[in-house]
């Protein structure tokens, strides 16, 4: 091209509306999933806890088979979806993409650091930005390959779970002794804190955990990164832009992927229920592998019905435009009715209630946002994301934008 044009952040009339429906979708299932660690200590949220029974047993049940383990993996791929419209973006405008992608990953690293550290020790963003350091080396890659890639980086991490689960049981009895006092000593640190201690405390056991959950990132990070991959081919592909033009493909996720992953998921719910805090062997290892497979077949399925059904579900975009920002409003609003320095609420909701809870959240969530992007074309978070990424300030405002 002899000359570049401006890169801008997306207009509505822009935006790939499925993108936004499955954001929203995927919001809700991130609310589901997150709700029971905002209730109570992390550790207690591996598979279906014992301690629940009748109906709060069902619901911890219904939402270890059908959202633990997906949206997580779901929201990974739109994030590798996002970065490949990005990069198309870039190309068609004759812009340099890298220098703004990091610009852009950077910014949602201090979101993520902010977020982890002053809210809620759950954060996903940190691990997000630093992953997503790497996808422009996967830019020039043939497209073709991306799906080997994707599936070749997800199996890795498969591998490496149940190698450190086996690796753990093999530990002495004083090694398995040890693991097991400091798990039950971090179960106990966030009932003292997080259920009765003051904001300052919660800052400062926030910050031992995030170092922790760094740990970690070797095991879950090609999990997540596999998932980048597999999104971003979906674009490039444009099986997102124009579903239409794939009906083999989404028809097999629906009626192939979807089924497939749901029947193992019900096998290792049967076989391996739940993971005693502190415990970990082999048996653990497989079960948490084969869960994660599945678990990222039925995200793949979810994904083949919410494109099917992206009319009815049109109502889910406004929040899904404004995901950044109601993702942290979820954070914000639960540490709040949850935490001693809040309402105190921490171990009071059953399991049952907690679902109707977030379906109450999320409900609010979505009247908000469509009362919000009636007035205004980002939400605040995506504002200050699109205006770091893009070096300019973007028109807030509606008609700013008509304006300009």
């Amino acid at each position: 091209m002899s000359h570049s044009l401006p890169l801008q952040p997306l207009a509505a009339a822009q935006r790939i509306t499925t993108l936004d429906v499955l954001r929203g979708f995927a919001l809700f299932g991130i609310l589901l999933m997150n709700i029971e660690t905002f209730v109570g200590p992390f550790e207690l949220a591996q598979g279906i806890n014992p301690q629940w029974q009748g109906l709060d047993r069902w619901a911890d049940a219904l939402v270890f088979v059908l959202v633990q383990g997906k949206f997580f993996t779901l929201f990974s791929l739109l994030f590798g979806m996002g970065f490949a419209v990005m990069s198309q973006r870039a190309e068609a405008a004759g812009q340099a993409f890298t220098p703004m992608y990091l610009r852009r990953s950077l910014t949602l690293l201090l979101i993520g650091l902010l977020h982890v550290s002053l809210v809620w020790s759950g954060d996903i963003l940190v691990s997000y930005a630093l992953l997503a350091l790497m996808l422009p080396a996967f830019r020039e890659a043939p497209r073709s390959w991306l799906p080997a890639l994707g599936t070749a980086c997800y199996l890795a991490a498969v591998v490496l779970l149940v190698v450190v689960f086996a690796a753990m049981g093999l530990m002495g009895d004083g090694g398995k002794a040890e693991m097991l006092a400091r798990v039950q000593d971090g179960i106990e640190a966030q009932r003292q804190i997080y259920g009765h201690g003051s904001w300052t405390q919660a800052v400062g056991l926030r910050l031992r955990e995030f170092g922790a959950a760094l740990g970690g990132l070797p095991v879950v990070g090609p999990e997540v990164f596999g998932m980048f991959l597999l999104g971003a081919w979906f674009v490039h592909s444009g099986a997102i832009a124009d579903p239409a033009a794939h009906p083999r493909l989404h028809a097999g996720l629906r009626w192939i992927a979807l089924p497939l992953g749901l029947a193992v998921m019900l096998w290792v719910a049967w076989w391996q229920p739940w993971q005693e805090p502190g415990t970990f062997d082999t048996r653990m290892g497989i079960a948490a592998a084969v869960g994660a497979v599945a678990g990222a077949v039925m995200s793949l399925g979810y994904l083949g019905w919410v494109v099917r059904w992206r009319g009815c579900l049109g109502w889910l975009a406004p929040a899904g435009r404004m995901a950044l920002t109601n993702y942290v409003m979820q954070s914000l609003v639960c540490t709040f009715v949850f935490y001693g320095y809040g309402l105190g609420g921490y171990e009071q909701l059953g399991r049952a209630w907690q679902l109707v809870f977030a379906l109450a959240l999320f409900a609010l969530q979505v009247w908000l946002s469509t009362i919000w992007l009636r007035h205004f074309q980002f939400g605040p978070l995506e504002w200050l994301w699109r205006a770091a990424t893009y070096g300019r300030w973007p028109p807030l405002r509606r008609r700013e934008l008509a304006a300009a």
